[in-house]
């Protein structure tokens, strides 16, 4: 089994709190992704049609809408109100396989861990993962 990987700490000119709550989802989204590629790589001996169905099984917007009752126990009273913020942010499209609530959900899930990455709290970010990781885990 391979080591954990960290994430880089980011760094930017724009204060974290003036950006979109769709642009930290953006952020978000792929910092899920990683970590869900980085762990069944790390994990499993898949091939890379089988990683790319079980990392869809933690990544779409259905699974994260599942995932996300789990965490919220765990989070503090401001990484709730970054949560509710991409939850409520308005989208323009919804994804084809998940349902207009599954997707807002998915959209404050990812909103939260862009935030929490681009402050630098990495380490938050990994302790949701791995709470995340423990709830629900597809058929690999």
């Amino acid at each position: 089994m391979c080591s954990e990987p960290s994430l880089p700490v980011p760094h930017g000119t724009v204060d974290v709190r003036e950006q979109s709550p769709l642009a930290l989802a953006f952020v978000g989204d792929a910092v899920l992704s990683l970590l869900v590629r980085a762990r069944l790589v790390g994990d499993t001996r898949l091939g890379p049609n089988a990683l790319h169905r079980a990392a869809n099984g933690y990544v779409s917007a259905r699974a994260q809408s599942l995932e996300l009752p789990a965490l919220e126990p765990l989070l503090t009273e401001q990484e709730l109100a970054v949560l509710r913020r991409g939850r409520n942010a308005s989208k323009a499209t919804v994804a084809r396989h998940a349902t207009a609530q599954e997707y807002r959900a998915s959209t404050g899930l990812e909103c939260l861990l862009g935030w929490l990455y681009l402050r630098g709290q990495t380490a938050r970010v990994q302790q949701l993962f791995d709470a995340l990781w423990a709830h629900h885990e597809p058929s690999l």
